[in-house]
């Protein structure tokens, strides 16, 4: 009976194929051709794009992103970051027992409605406006994909046409910044939904998204205008400067797990510091990772979550998770302490309610019983 071949087991062929200097040249000659090939695909996009002359990929931040000028507003430099926009999903109030409703008009709302909060937010700081410029980071996610059958079926418009609508709605409150704080510095990064892929790749992964096609866009846009900055960088993450504080932009989901008692913060916490680890490893540590992803406004010392536009969804409904209103982060980066004002930035108007007085009682009791127990 013949003996079944070893598929472990290496041949004098095998053997010689491994260690023959020809055969090694040769493989080492197609990867080569395959990374050029990866590389030059990049660059034919840019091209048509008009964007490869740009650089965007090059961190060239503005000076006064990290020259304290004695000119400048004490405070020190806003930052407003906006991600999870999820721009072309339908969210159905009738689905969620009426707690939110969205779409692509109601985006547009939220959209505009957030900057403008933002810029009267930054107002109460400093009445004058005397920033040197904002940081607004895009953290992905910003249009809600075909990544699910269930999106493919139920998105207001396929991903070509939101992205077109989206891009008009950034050009907008991106010059509204520009006018009113005379720069912006937009470094951009691509999350999960925005992709054209089964699964995220990790190879080229910005060059199978629509966030990193509607930043090429946005970037060739602004070309000619001196105010605003674009930073794009070809990886997953974006690693910047205000002043002496470092930090890591990523779009967060990488991060898997949470349960309902802590949500989150367990796997982002245990995640930061593995990638503080792996950076600090090759001298690239940072004080701050920023991410979104989560739909959960979240700010610690060293670790910002973002919320969402969208805000509450059929998703969220299903799982349990705890209700939030739509709203983006919104902080200051002082030169010498780092952040200071923290605010969540909401995305819409508060409904109207009864009218509560501004102080009082908790629980409510009446006035006879504050006497007995000695309050009042």
């Amino acid at each position: 009976m013949r003996k079944k071949k070893d598929p472990t087991r290496k041949s004098l062929s095998d053997f010689k194929e491994l260690h023959d200097p020809h055969s090694v040249i040769a493989k080492l000659e197609a990867e080569l051709k395959k990374a050029q090939q990866e590389s030059a695909d990049s660059a034919a996009i840019k091209e048509v794009l008009g964007t490869l002359a740009l650089d965007l990929n090059k961190l060239d931040p503005p000076a006064w992103t990290y020259e304290a000028s004695e000119t400048v507003s004490s405070v020190g430099v806003p930052t407003l970051f906006l991600s999870d926009f999820h721009w072309g999903e339908v969210v159905h109030p009738s689905q969620i027992n009426g707690v939110n409703a969205f779409n692509m008009t109601i985006a547009n709302k939220r959209l505009r409605y957030t900057v403008e909060t933002a810029i009267k937010l930054l107002r109460i700081v400093d009445q004058d406006l005397g920033y040197p410029g904002i940081v607004v980071p895009l953290g992905g996610d910003m249009v809600s994909g075909n990544i699910h059958e269930e999106l493919q079926v139920t998105n207001e418009l396929n991903i070509m046409p939101v992205v077109l609508d989206l891009y008009d709605g950034l050009v907008g409150v991106i010059k509204l910044l520009a006018d009113t704080f005379g720069s912006v510095f937009l470094p951009c990064v691509s999350g999960n939904h925005g992709r054209d892929t089964m699964k995220t790749w990790a190879k080229d992964r910005h060059h199978t998204s629509f966030d990193w096609l509607l930043y090429q866009f946005l970037g060739k846009h602004f070309v000619d205008d001196d105010r605003v900055v674009f930073y794009i960088p070809d990886g997953s993450d974006a690693q910047y400067k205000i002043f002496k504080t470092r930090y890591n932009l990523t779009h967060g989901d990488q991060f898997r797990g949470g349960d309902s008692i802590i949500g989150p913060i367990g796997p982002l916490t245990r995640g930061n510091q593995k990638k503080l680890a792996r950076n600090q490893a090759v001298d690239q540590g940072y004080d701050i990772m920023i991410c979104g992803h989560f739909h959960q406004y979240i700010h610690l010392r060293r670790l910002i979550v973002n919320g969402s536009i969208k805000g509450y969804d059929e998703y969220a409904a299903a799982k349990n998770y705890g209700f939030e209103e739509p709203m983006q982060a919104l902080w200051l980066t002082h030169p010498r302490y780092g952040i200071t004002f923290r605010m969540p930035c909401y995305s819409e108007q508060a409904k109207k309610g009864k009218a509560e007085p501004w102080i009082s009682h908790f629980p409510e009791v009446e006035s006879g019983d504050l006497a007995r127990t000695g309050a009042g």
